[in-house]
Order: C-alpha cells, then structure tokens, then sequence
C-alpha cells in the first residue's frame, strides 16, 4: 500500500496521537512507509499552540526512526505554515534541520484560520478569493517546502457559511497556484482528509487534480493528515483512482527532499 506523507503526533498542536501509534497503525495496514510532518505555524495568535519544538521532535523522530529500522520506511518531515514575512525564518530552520519532506500549507490569512467563523466573518462572500491569493502570494514568493498541502483547505469550513465552492468557479485563482507550483518543481497533495470533513473527496477536488495534470504537473504526494492513528492511510485506495483518473501512473515520496517515484 502507498506511503503515507502527512501525519501528526502529540508534537502538533491539535492532535494527541503518540508517535509509536502511528508506526504500530502503518505496519499492521501493511504501508510501504509513512512522512512524520508535525505542525509548525509561526507566528500566529490562536487558541491551538502551533509552534513546534523541533529540537525535540527531531531528537524523538530520529530515535523512533532507528527503532523501527528494517521494519517500517520512517521519514522526518514538517508542515510549515505559509506566511510570506517568515522567508528569512524557514531558510534559518531548514538550514539547521535536515528534514526529509517539508508540506507547505496556508492555514492562516490575515491573521486568521478559516477553521473558526471569525475568517467567514471578516471577508464574507470573498473568502474564498481571499484565501486563494493568498496562496498564490506564499507559492509565488516561498520556496521553502516540497509539495502544497491541501491547497482547497479552506473549502472544508465554508459550506455552513452558504459558500459553494467548485474549480470551475474559482479556476482564475487557482491556475496561477498549480502553475507556479509546476514552475518552481514543487508537488501538489492529493490529501485524503477531505473525506471525512465534509468534502466528498481528498483536497483539492478531483478537477483541481486533474487540472494539474494537464497544465504539465507530474510531482503528486499523498498524505492523509491523520491526527490519529485511527485515520492513518484513510481512503488511499480512492485517492489512488481518482490520481489515476486525472492522468497520474505515479506519485512520489521524498528523501532528502528529493523526491522519488512509486506507481499508483
């Protein structure tokens, strides 16, 4: 079965899942490998401490990782929370933390997570809009991670808010994403957590998937988010029909922040 590249543990701010769980979860689904990626959002004001001890973690990850040596592919990774004033912060930790896969992720826009309703309420019927420039300003300036995770995040929040979401109605601002994500060699993920938050499917849509391909994308990662263990590999076997469905024969994992191949 796939490797699994987006996971938390306890070292995230909104999970409590310990590290040895997860491991234990992707032996017994029999996963080629799984991508520790803990939370690091720095500089934002919410409820959810989302800095990372990365001392720590690395320590704990790099133990746990010769633990399970020769029985389970374990890689060290990190989600970073895109902002575009933190160019100079993400070149300091990535210099000094050898990480195998870096996710870059938008998770706050103004100061805000579209998690809670205080984002709906400050721009309304432009959330989205809002939200996908703002991806675009962090792709576009940021070269510090390897694949854009759920790049439709925001579209798991919006529904109770009256917004409908759709590629064909928000293409203008999310082609110029996927394209600068081709120019600059990045992946996108095919995140299954959609699933099981009110999407119907992974993040981004099928269509936004599909889209990628056809502009010229080939770097696909797949991750499930899982903040338990419980939801470790979620749904990869739709995800892996759907990738197929848009056109891919393969996806990737990363090592060293290069990545490699592997058939769907």
């Amino acid at each position: 079965m796939y490797s699994d590249s987006h996971i938390h543990t306890r070292f995230s701010g909104d999970s409590e899942e310990l590290p040895e769980n997860q491991a234990e979860k992707a032996l017994m689904l029999g996963l080629e490998g799984i991508c520790f990626t803990d939370h690091l959002d720095h500089d934002v004001v919410s409820d959810v401490d989302f800095e990372l001890d990365v001392p720590a973690y690395w320590k704990y990850m790099t133990a746990l990782k010769e633990r399970y040596r020769g029985r389970l592919d374990i890689r060290i990774g990190v989600e970073l929370g895109l902002q575009t004033h933190l160019a100079e912060y993400f070149t300091g930790l990535l210099a000094e933390y050898p990480f195998d896969y870096v996710i870059g992720s938008v998770h706050f826009v103004g100061g805000l997570d579209p998690y809670y309703p205080e984002y709906f309420r400050r721009y309304g019927k432009g959330a989205y809009l809002t939200y996908f420039e703002a991806t675009y300003d962090c792709v576009s300036s940021l070269d510090c991670y390897d694949s854009l995770g759920h790049l439709d995040y925001i579209a798991r929040y919006g529904g109770p808010y009256g917004l409908e979401y759709s590629y064909e109605k928000y293409a203008d601002a999310i082609d110029p994403i996927l394209r600068r994500l081709i120019e600059g060699g990045h992946a996108l993920e095919c995140n299954s957590g959609g699933f099981s938050r009110g999407m119907g499917g992974p993040n981004p849509v099928s269509d936004v998937l599909r889209r990628y391909r056809e502009l010229g994308g080939e770097l696909v990662t797949i991750g499930s988010d899982a903040h338990r263990s419980s939801d470790l590999g979620a749904r990869f076997p739709e995800c892996g029909e759907i990738l197929c469905k848009a056109g891919f024969d393969r996806y990737v994992i990363y090592r060293d922040r290069k990545p490699e191949y592997r058939s769907l």
